[in-house]
């Protein structure tokens, strides 16, 4: 049962990216973000307060740790995401989101110390290929004459935002347990986008979203954001943090198909084959931690 669940659980985000593509052509990026969060925060801190394992205490030298979470993971992440999908096909961003783990390595390597083996290297040097395979459409010389649009630096932007929360998060899930981690995470990141989401014009303009943005977002936040990361943490108390991390491998392969679905974004060459080389990237670096 656990496996058919985390496959839900990638279903739900390769959604992600469709759902969010739908709210940014309508709602502002702050906006968009703030609005999610609400709706996950108060339903995290709900899951957090009533988990039946122990609750560590939150302890001063928490405080700032946990902000930065909410800053990078949350406010950054979230804030660029939604900015970037503006412009850039769901298809093509989740293929270059999907080289997060690549980052988290590359990172884990320079500032933790951890040892870069020769398959990770190669698993990033295939990774990497293939993200400039998507960016390029396929001619290669356009990632050097061409500049990266201001989406696909934004989605860029959400590779960099997510892999320092995850470095962050190695060192405050240390003392705290996830659930509440997150939830705190997730609070701070809401009241941060607030501020910047009324000078958008929140306040004046949430009450004109229309029902697809609403329930795109009723979407992100329960589903996407709320519901998924339950199941993960399901599958990393049930078979483990390696097994578990395997199948988020499967998020843009469901991301391409449901854009091609729901979007009708086209598949091109250099989609399918961008998709391969991220993918076995990807795997072959997860692999060799297992």
């Amino acid at each position: 049962m656990i496996y058919l669940k985390l496959v839900c659980m990638t279903l739900i985000w390769g959604g992600a990216f469709i759902s969010a593509h739908l709210v940014a052509q309508q709602a502002e990026p702050f906006s968009a973000a703030f609005v999610r969060f609400a709706i996950a925060s108060g339903l995290l801190m709900v899951f957090a307060r009533n988990q039946s394992a122990p609750k560590p205490k939150l302890k001063r030298k928490h405080i700032v740790w946990l902000i930065l979470l909410g800053l990078t993971g949350i406010f950054g992440y979230n804030a660029l995401f939604f900015e970037g999908l503006k412009t850039v096909e769901a298809s093509r961003a989740a293929l270059i989101i999907a080289n997060t783990p690549i980052t988290i390595a590359l990172l884990s390597a320079i500032v933790l110390k951890e040892k870069l083996t020769i398959l990770r290297i190669v698993g990033i040097l295939i990774s990497v290929s293939g993200a400039l395979l998507v960016i390029s459409r396929g001619k290669l010389s356009n990632v050097i004459y061409q500049p990266l649009t201001w989406g696909e630096l934004c989605i860029l932007g959400c590779v960099l935002c997510w892999a320092v929360y995850s470095l962050i998060g190695k060192v405050v899930m240390k003392d705290l347990s996830p659930l509440p981690c997150v939830a705190y995470a997730c609070v701070i990141g809401t009241v941060a986008l607030f501020v910047p989401a009324v000078a958008e014009g929140l306040l004046s303009e949430v009450g004109g979203y229309s029902l697809s943005v609403w329930l795109n977002l009723i979407y992100l936040g329960v589903f996407a954001t709320v519901v998924a990361f339950v199941i993960f943490n399901q599958g990393i108390r049930e078979i483990g943090p390696v097994k578990t991390g395997l199948f988020i491998n499967l998020v843009p392969i469901f991301a391409v198909i449901l854009s091609v679905i729901f979007l009708h974004e086209s598949v091109t060459k250099s989609l399918i084959a961008g998709a391969v080389l991220v993918i076995s990237g990807v795997y072959l670096t997860n692999r060799q931690t297992a």
